[in-house]
């Protein structure tokens, strides 16, 4: 794998240089914060016979480059049900809030229910990569549903693989996998026909079981806005079948993220 995110120093995380966001240089990106999160949540509270059912995660500050730490606390801590939050502090100050339901793992109820239909876009496998130079290449493969920007009226799609650990030295989980990507639903689902003009202040991930392998499929399935602020959703699927959702509420941004060009793309990797 590549170089990780951030790096373990005593009780902070030290974030590296390949963490940078799109909106300033000198901020990290919301996907290795919403990533950290999980990583922290899962290392201090997880366990084989809990499922992560939902992942949630405020972004009310651009961090920085400088040391985080995180302080993760027990809000309900019952036989099938627990309730994790976690804080991430910068220079004495909170840049973010995750919270994550754990749900005790058992029998499905019977009888069926009605199900959305299977999402039919091509398996990664099968798709092309993208150009070279499309940003974040540095920190996640992709591969393109067809028309997955919607010129058509179709629905967008995309898949998303991570290349890099959230903590040097310490594997990808399949729910790190997930939490880090989940932060693309913003830029699938609010991306319109040249730019990026909103930014995320919040995803929420609802999963009924975890992904195997190594890819997440992003199928979008709303976008709406109304006086500057934004909601965006996705169904999320591994190479077997759905396996939960992603949501986000979003601000407009007065600068637009460079998701398009080979210039806007360097603007921002320089």
């Amino acid at each position: 794998m590549e170089d990780a995110f951030f790096k373990r120093e005593g009780d902070a995380y030290l974030p590296q240089p390949v963490s940078r966001g799109p909106w300033n240089p000198n901020s990290l990106h919301g996907r290795v914060v919403i990533g950290l999160c999980g990583y922290e949540l899962e290392r201090t509270h997880g366990g084989p016979e809990w499922m992560p059912a939902r992942l949630t995660v405020d972004m009310y500050r651009l961090p920085d480059f400088n040391p985080i730490t995180a302080k993760a606390t027990v809000v309900r801590g019952g036989r099938r049900i627990k309730l994790i939050d976690v804080e991430l502090i910068q220079g004495g100050k909170s840049v973010a809030r995750g919270t994550a339901q754990f749900l005790i793992r058992g029998e499905n109820a019977p009888g069926k229910t009605i199900s959305p239909p299977k999402w039919d876009a091509p398996l990664p496998d099968d798709l092309p990569p993208p150009p070279a130079n499309q940003f974040g290449g540095r920190m996640w493969k992709m591969r393109n549903v067809a028309d997955w920007f919607g010129t058509n009226g179709m629905r967008r799609g995309a898949w998303m693989a991570e290349i890099r650990e959230v903590v040097e030295d310490s594997p990808l989980t399949p729910f790190q996998r997930v939490a880090m990507a989940a932060d693309f639903v913003s830029p699938l689902a609010n991306r319109s026909d040249n730019s990026l003009g909103y930014i995320n202040t919040d995803v929420t991930v609802y999963l009924h079981r975890l992904p195997v392998g190594e890819w997440i499929g992003f199928e979008k399935i709303n976008h709406q806005a109304t006086e500057g602020v934004a909601i965006g959703e996705c169904f999320l699927h591994d190479v077997e079948g759905p396996i939960g959702s992603a949501s986000c509420a979003a601000l407009r941004q007065a600068r637009e993220a460079p998701f398009g060009t080979p210039r806007q793309i360097e603007a921002v990797k320089g």
